[in-house]
């Protein structure tokens, strides 16, 4: 059945995997919210993750979706985390201007130890290290790189810290995860992923209202001295911190129902919505690329039979060299 496009008077919902921008105009307030279904039960279930893993890359997803559309040139954004925790790398990639890949490394032994004992908190998985924001805008661009340590009790309230710190942004986001299960067409049951997530940021005309208080502990945490938040942005990050994981993830809610909730007193206005795909950048002659690195003693410590076998740890392609084939490179 073919789809018709919306007629004057008529409203139609992104759905899922698409990205909508919107902004309320009596807050001030300038954002982006999503909800992921199939294109991330795809990424996620291409490597069947346990559990706690899922959901942690399932977070660092939705984050770099609802930042990476908003650039506005050609170029990468990447959310990156690396600690010593049983989970101890968390990477996703996202292409402008729509195309996404992720991965996640753990130690499986380190993760069961940690299950069992029940320490499965963002903390506990991660351990100490730091939640990195790559912009690179191509070859003849100075690549950009924010850095936070992995110090706060989710990814979104690491996320809040770098927003405070390197864009000095006042900025609420909000995350939310869900393991879904039923039955397929046959009645076997199935699971499947979805998340979904807001960003909200505090724009006014004068820059000066977007001053923040001091984080605990800074340098210019002197008590009476420090400003105060101003009240608008108090209302709407109020507003924000109101929503439940359930309200990001549900499909009968939606986007623009779930900002309707929010914001209705005040008024908002949500724009076109922009999709976004699975889509990994890997090619066989970019991993050929790779290979033409390799001395004589690397290449024949890596065949097997005579051939060379690289299996992309982000969509798990195996592109399969004759190493003779890798010398002539």
């Amino acid at each position: 059945m073919q789809s018709r496009p919306a007629e004057l008077g008529e409203f139609g919902f992104a759905g899922d995997d698409r990205v909508v921008p919107f902004q309320v105009e009596g807050l001030d307030v300038r954002g982006r919210a999503v909800q992921l279904g199939p294109l991330l039960d795809t990424i996620l279930g291409r490597h069947d993750y346990p559990q706690p893993v899922a959901r942690l890359l399932a977070e660092a997803i939705v984050l770099t979706v609802l930042i990476g559309t908003s650039l506005k040139f050609e170029g990468k954004f990447v959310v990156q985390t690396k600690g010593d925790g049983p989970v101890d790398l968390l990477v996703a990639d996202f292409s402008t201007p729509e195309n996404l890949r992720a991965y996640a490394r753990f130690d499986e032994e380190a993760l069961a130890e940690a299950v069992a004992a029940g320490r499965t908190s963002p903390q506990e998985l991660l351990g100490n290290g730091i939640l990195a924001f790559t912009i690179d805008q191509g070859n003849f661009m100075q690549p950009y790189q924010g850095i936070v340590p992995l110090d706060g009790a989710s990814l979104e309230d690491i996320a809040g810290v770098y927003f405070r710190q390197s864009e000095q942004i006042p900025t609420r986001v909000r995350l939310g995860v869900a393991e879904l299960f039923d039955r397929d067409e046959e009645g076997r049951p199935r699971r499947g992923w979805r998340a979904g997530g807001v960003i909200a940021q505090f724009l006014p005309d004068a820059p000066e209202r977007m001053r923040q208080p001091d984080l605990h502990g800074g340098d210019g945490d002197t008590g009476e001295q420090a400003l105060a938040e101003d009240d608008t942005w108090s209302e709407a990050r109020m507003l924000v911190d109101t929503i439940d994981a359930d309200e990001l993830t549900d499909p009968q809610i939606g986007i623009e129902r779930l900002l309707f909730r929010l914001f209705h007193e005040r008024g908002v206005r949500v724009y076109d919505p922009q999709a976004v795909y699975d889509r990994c950048s890997c090619s066989r002659e970019k991993v050929k690329g790779v290979l033409k690195g390799f001395s004589d003693d690397d290449i024949a410590a890596s065949a097997e039979d005579g051939k060379i076998t690289v299996t992309c740890e982000f969509c798990s392609t195996v592109y399969r060299y004759e190493a003779e084939e890798v010398r002539e490179v």
